[in-house]
């Protein structure tokens, strides 16, 4: 391990990849956008990186208290495209598993302050992604703003 200082955490391979890391989007990302495109041809109005909410979710319908989060596959260990790089795997392990842990952390955030949290990953059909928000949104709104029992 010449090179590297020895410390309890692993540490980025090298500088070369750390700064790779760093250049990532972390926002506005290609499935992030054809959702957002989708959903705002279909007339649904959102705000973008909500930072007044734990997680800034990268959608969020306010009046419905619904914040969505569009997860990579890579980066959020999604359960069928997920892979695990071999070089420097404690590394890799140790970083992925934590974003896994730090996303259900968010959640648990958002729901406790009364909000609905749906995350969609970047393989899935932006068609059917937006219709899955579509409809938990007007399933939310309904339930929001529907008369009290007895007055219609």
């Amino acid at each position: 391990m010449a090179g590297r200082p020895m410390s309890r955490t692993p540490a980025a391979l090298n500088e070369a990849v750390s700064a790779q890391m760093q250049r990532m989007p972390r926002e506005r990302t290609k499935p992030e956008m054809l959702l957002r495109r989708e959903l705002h041809r279909r007339g649904m109005r959102f705000r973008v990186n909500y930072g007044r909410l734990p997680g800034r979710p990268d959608i969020v319908f306010t009046r419905v208290k619904l914040g969505i989060f569009v997860d990579g596959c890579f980066w959020h260990v999604c359960p069928s495209h997920s892979t695990m790089p071999k070089n420097n795997a404690e590394w890799w392990r140790a970083k992925l598993s934590r974003n896994v842990e730090r996303d259900r952390e968010k959640d648990e955030l958002l729901i406790s302050c009364g909000w609905r949290v749906l995350h969609v990953w970047e393989h899935e059909d932006t068609h059917a992604a937006a219709d899955r928000i579509e409809a938990l949104y007007l399933s939310l709104r309904h339930a929001f703003f529907a008369p009290p029992e007895g007055l219609s």
